[in-house]
């Protein structure tokens, strides 16, 4: 069984190393991801061929039919949809040149050429699968040309193609034909070279990035499996202990409970019977204890005799008849006579603590605006008791 056990672990631990491994060399990058919508603006060379038979045997005479100028002379804008689908505005300038053939004769005299043109391309790319760099497509539209003072409408159709370097930079290749309307009009043919630009890209994942990252997925659930796998070899044991932690921390729990209730009942029981002693009262302008007095004492003493975890305050207070100074000062007599006797008793001093209120701690409504009789002044000359701790742990 243990040898078993071993050549588990074994197991386990080569297949948990072989997905680790995997998962290092399997990791998506920039290149799993292409760009399918985006915007582009593109800035370079316009070529025209307006011989009059662009697409005839001297499509190559570049020297007698090609006409262009020395510097960017062609500038585009276009958005392109996840569909393939493209819309691009281009516009662009040429000089026609003395000397060179226009619509199937020698141009006598130089000629400056504008034209605005629209077209809507398909991405071939969407047919042949996506390449991430070579990106080709046909187009077709319309525009508007003007060569000298003459204007004419035109119905184009091409071919092109997009080489990109990165994310954002690359050249386009475009070749388009322009036929004039009304049919017969002109006759022209348009290639250019321009450096592109694109901007607020929407990337996917190319197929090949599809197919990544279903084998990622696939080896982190065998990891998971895995884990379970170990997981699963654990849990017993962890459900065992947490049963035992449980039932320990209840069971505290429930002791923890019965001695807070416990304590509870007891310093209820404590505080009614020093309730019950009552208070210590003095005569007027009297700090001395009478034997009414020493009796209520002598029980608390066997209270704190009884508890030797007790401790107490002893507060002392006056009527409000005198001034407030002299009455502050009976008070502090009044209560260490009191504490006096109790230390007589053989109480601990640290059992006990005292405070003097003097006539700022009244009973009753016998302040110095309102007559009471004596009976109601005597409630306010007394030493009363207060529990203030129990150490019981």
């Amino acid at each position: 069984m243990k040898c078993y056990a071993l050549h588990l672990f074994a197991a386990i631990l080569f297949i948990t190393s072989t997905v680790s491994s995997q998962e290092e060399e399997l990791q998506l990058t920039s290149k799993d991801s292409v760009v399918v919508s985006s915007w582009v603006v593109g800035l370079g060379l316009n070529i025209v061929d307006d011989s009059a038979t662009p697409f005839g045997e001297g499509i190559l005479d570049i020297e007698d039919t090609w006409h262009t100028v020395p510097y960017p002379s062609r500038i585009s804008i276009g958005r392109f949809f996840r569909n393939g689908i493209g819309v691009e505005a281009i516009g662009t300038y040429n000089r026609y040149k003395e000397g060179k053939i226009v619509d199937g004769a020698i141009n006598n005299s130089l000629r400056e050429y504008f034209a605005i043109d629209g077209k809507i391309s398909y991405d071939v790319n969407k047919i042949i699968g996506e390449t991430g760099w070579f990106d080709p497509y046909l187009h077709v539209g319309a525009g508007y040309s003007s060569i000298g003072s003459v204007g004419r409408s035109t119905a184009n159709a091409g071919f092109g193609f997009n080489t990109w370097f990165s994310d954002r930079w690359g050249l386009n290749f475009n070749t388009m034909g322009k036929w004039g309307i009304p049919e017969g009009s002109t006759k022209q043919l348009q290639h250019s070279a321009a450096v592109v630009y694109r901007f607020g890209i929407k990337k996917e994942l190319s197929k090949k990035g599809l197919e990544k990252l279903a084998l990622i997925e696939a080896m982190e659930k065998e990891k998971q499996r895995v884990n379970d796998s170990i997981a699963a070899a654990n849990r017993a044991k962890e459900e065992a202990a947490l049963a035992r932690r449980l039932a320990e921390e209840k069971e505290r729990a429930l002791a923890e409970k019965a001695r807070i209730e416990a304590e509870k009942r007891r310093r209820q029981l404590l505080e009614d019977k020093i309730k019950e002693l009552g208070h210590v009262y003095f005569n007027f302008d009297s700090h001395s204890l009478n034997n009414e007095s020493k009796k209520v004492l002598d029980g608390l003493a066997d209270i704190l005799n009884e508890n030797p975890d007790l401790t107490i305050k002893i507060a002392s207070g006056t009527d409000s008849r005198g001034p407030s100074p002299y009455n502050l000062g009976l008070s502090l007599r009044r209560v260490e006579s009191t504490k006096d006797y109790l230390l007589s008793l053989g109480i601990d001093a640290t059992k006990l603590s005292v405070e003097a209120y003097g006539e700022s701690n009244l009973l009753n409504e016998c302040d110095d605006n309102t007559y009471c009789p004596e009976a109601k002044h005597r409630i306010n000359r007394r030493s009363e008791f207060i529990l203030i701790f129990i150490n019981n742990r």
